[in-house]
């Protein structure tokens, strides 16, 4: 694996949507980003979780609940799996197969600094071509 960190291949910036705020308003924030995924901020801006344009669908609309009146908060499941940005590249990839997860918000200390995707860590590994196709794939 590569010597590269979780900082080296990261989207920086990551935006949160409100713990308090609606489903609805987190899917408009996915589709304005255009991303699948985003971390639920708290009091503090802490981070309570991640919510996937999946969660939207099938704990929202598939449960037949107005997104309207859905808290975003009551979308996470458990604690935040995260990783630290100086965290090396096969921890990330470690940590993504743990917990069967795509996406993964980078923490330093306890800041939000960024989000890290499936296809950011293809992109960073040494096969050019399973970059290109993990990219392929992950894009909406």
């Amino acid at each position: 694996m590569s010597t590269k960190t979780a900082r080296d291949i990261m989207t920086g910036g990551a935006e949160c949507v409100r713990a308090h705020g609606t489903a609805l308003d987190a899917a408009r924030k996915l589709k304005d980003l255009k991303v699948g995924a985003l971390p639920i901020c708290g009091d503090n801006n802490r981070l309570i979780g991640v919510v996937t344009d999946r969660d939207l669908v099938v704990k929202v609309l598939g449960e037949g609940l107005d997104p309207a009146e859905v808290e975003t908060g009551t979308l996470a499941q458990g604690e935040a799996v995260t990783i630290g940005a100086d965290d090396p590249m096969d921890e990330v990839f470690a940590t993504m197969t743990e917990h069967k997860v795509r996406r993964l918000p980078v923490i330093d200390g306890k800041d939000l600094v960024g989000m890290v995707a499936l296809a950011d860590v293809a992109r960073a590994l040494d096969d050019p071509e399973a970059g290109r196709l993990i990219e392929a794939l992950s894009t909406d």
